[in-house]
């Protein structure tokens, strides 16, 4: 009994020893995955994105290579592009960066492969790389869980410019209307013309301009002056005429005889 159980033993370390030791490799993106958005197989009902912040896209990565596949994730290395059009490097696990991300192994065989990672909604993946301990040719993007972008604040509509009001400008009705109008200074308006001097107008019936008083001419009686006399003058200078005239007329009418 102890030979035959030293025997098991032995062949047991033999055994042992004759297995190769998993040597870690590092293998790609499956390529038909890169450049896919977080539209590309949503299944936001898997139990890791429950903890996803909303403006956040949920990716999960799997290490899936059928029986070629041997190992665990050791670490992954992806590339994004965001939204400003920079590339961004996260990698899984890194608890330093700002990208919530994790392993997950299987329930059943504790094998881990599977891997997630949160990054800001509306970025895309470009590529990326693993690094496992054993052999697969690639790994693969399973599902995703977009997040809702967050919008930029509008711009400043036009009806908040500081334009000038119409209310603050002068309107017509402030301007002085003709009627309103003054006339030039030291000018005579047509009712206030002075007649020349000199002459007497039939209507007015006083002298020339600074005569007497209005208490003088209160009584309506006429007053000699300029006109009184040239009507005397023109009386005589008729008589005067009409004189000569008969004179004329008698000495015409004498006869001469002899």
């Amino acid at each position: 009994m102890a030979r035959a159980a030293v025997s098991t033993a032995a062949a047991t370390a033999l055994l042992a020893l004759a297995a190769p030791a998993w040597a870690s490799s590092t293998i790609p993106l499956h390529k038909p995955h890169e450049g896919k958005t977080a539209k590309f197989q949503e299944e936001c009902d898997d139990p890791k994105f429950k903890d996803r912040p909303a403006d956040h896209d949920g990716w999960h990565f799997v290490l899936d290579g059928g029986r070629k596949t041997a190992g665990d994730f050791e670490n992954l290395t992806l590339t994004f592009k965001n939204l400003a059009g920079a590339t961004v490097t996260v990698k899984i696990q890194d608890p330093t960066d700002a990208y919530p991300d994790f392993l997950s192994a299987n329930g059943d065989n504790g094998q881990v492969k599977h891997a997630y990672v949160f990054t800001p909604a509306g970025w895309t993946l470009l590529t990326g790389s693993a690094t496992i301990t054993g052999v697969a040719d690639s790994f693969k993007l399973s599902h995703t869980c977009a997040g809702t972008t967050s919008t930029q604040s509008p711009t400043p509509s036009p009806s908040a410019s500081t334009s000038p009001s119409p209310s603050t400008s002068v309107s017509p009705s402030t301007s002085v209307s003709p009627s309103e109008s003054t006339a030039p200074s030291g000018s005579v308006s047509p009712s206030e013309s002075v007649s020349p001097s000199g002459s007497v107008t039939p209507s007015e019936s006083t002298g020339g301009s600074g005569g007497g008083n209005d208490d003088e001419n209160e009584g309506g009686l006429p007053l000699t002056g300029v006109a009184t006399t040239s009507i005397a003058l023109g009386g005589l200078a008729l008589i005067g005429g009409g004189a000569l005239l008969m004179l004329r007329r008698r000495r015409d009418n004498v006869t001469f005889t002899s």
